[in-house]
């Protein structure tokens, strides 16, 4: 890619836009104002006007939700799997239904995988600015499916879903024609045969961010001086090269996701993957740079407390990250595939790696150079 098209890939925080109208629940009062943001792909938008940063497939989509303190987003079920990624406040994360409400809360730097087939639901009870970004499984993901309440509120609102999506909101003088069909929502039958998930085992799929196990030994070239970074790995196999690696959510989404943690003053090396990859910049100052056709594309990613900008790295391309900051910075990395994603490193890195005696075992981990090479003799 030339310099041109990375530099549109580039997605500050400041950028996003919103809407206040992306589904039926804009109607409903508890709900209302809910702020939708796109970042990659429509998600599961049923406002054909929702804004969307970057359309270009990955094979999961990645969005952003904020509510004011008290307001709920409803009931409702997605057939690919749902993350909810907490970069601001506090939230209620709720699910079941049938007929029993279960939740758990989630804190700044929690990530909660919820299963599909399953209704969930999320209330804002922090700070009215909370922000959860999210991520969906799969370019397409087979819509949204609201639960009967949901659905009945919206109608006694005056908004009605059609059963291919469309939002007919009578207030604004629009007509649900004759004949039309309207989404019929699941019978409690059939909602009591749906699994139930007690909270121990939701618990295993919320992965704190106190609870992180880091790994030191996650990158060749984690070892060498000035470099230093390490990885915690969340859901799925990702980058990570180290043989202790074990992600906390193991299932099968589509994509996985690892925090990224670099010491003040360290970096990550010039290297290149196979899949695409979106980066998430959660705290602190990190240049990206990324080899162009035309040049070097260089871009600094940067997270407050408020502000928490993405980047796309498109599949093939050698990036690097450097910290030039005075403290620890955290990306969370967001890389498409199910399958452990083969790192490769530029020359210069994997000899001085050597030259400090480490090297990559056949199964792509971290491993002491002597006894790789012995096993190749």
């Amino acid at each position: 890619m030339n310099l041109e098209q990375l530099r549109a890939r580039f997605i500050p925080f400041d950028s996003l836009r919103y809407t206040t109208e992306a589904f039926i629940d804009y109607a409903i009062e508890e709900c209302s104002p809910k702020y939708n943001y796109a970042l990659i792909g429509p998600g599961v938008s049923q406002n054909p006007n929702q804004p969307v940063s970057l359309r270009e497939p990955h094979g999961f989509q990645v969005g952003g939700v904020s509510i004011p303190h008290g307001k709920i987003n409803p009931p409702h079920m997605h057939f690919t799997c749902e993350i909810f990624m907490c970069f601001r406040g506090d939230w209620r994360l709720m699910w079941g239904f049938n007929p029993d409400e279960k939740h758990a809360l989630l804190g700044e730097g929690d990530i909660a995988s919820v299963p599909t087939w399953i209704y969930r639901a999320f209330r804002n009870v922090g700070v009215d600015d909370g922000f959860l970004f999210t991520g969906l499984g799969r370019d397409d993901t087979g819509g949204i499916l609201w639960g009967p309440t949901t659905l009945a509120a919206a109608q006694k609102a005056g908004v009605f879903l059609t059963e291919d999506y469309r939002m007919i909101d009578t207030r604004r003088g629009e007509v649900v024609p004759p004949g039309t069909r309207l989404l019929q929502p699941m019978t409690p039958e059939e909602i009591a045969a749906l699994e139930d998930w007690s909270p121990e085992a939701m618990s295993r799929r919320v992965v704190r961010f106190a609870d992180l196990r880091w790994a030191s030994d996650s990158l060749l070239d984690s070892v060498l001086p000035g470099h230093g970074a390490s990885i915690a790995p969340v859901v799925g196999l990702g980058i990570s090269q180290s043989r202790s690696v074990i992600p906390p959510v193991a299932n099968a989404h589509g994509f996985s996701i690892e925090w990224l943690r670099i010491p003040a003053g360290g970096q990550v090396g010039w290297h290149a993957l196979g899949r695409k990859q979106v980066v998430l910049a959660k705290r602190g100052e990190v240049e990206l740079r990324v080899r162009a056709d035309d040049g070097l594309f260089r871009q600094v990613l940067r997270g407050t407390p408020t502000h928490w900008d993405a980047y796309s790295v498109p599949a093939d391309a050698w990036r690097a990250f450097h910290n030039a900051g005075a403290e620890e910075a955290y990306l969370l990395l967001m890389t498409a595939g199910d399958e452990k994603k083969p790192v490769q490193w530029e020359s210069d890195t994997v000899a001085a790696a050597a030259a400090a005696g480490w090297s990559m075992d056949a199964n792509s981990c971290m491993a002491p150079k002597h006894f790789v090479d012995r096993s190749q003799r």
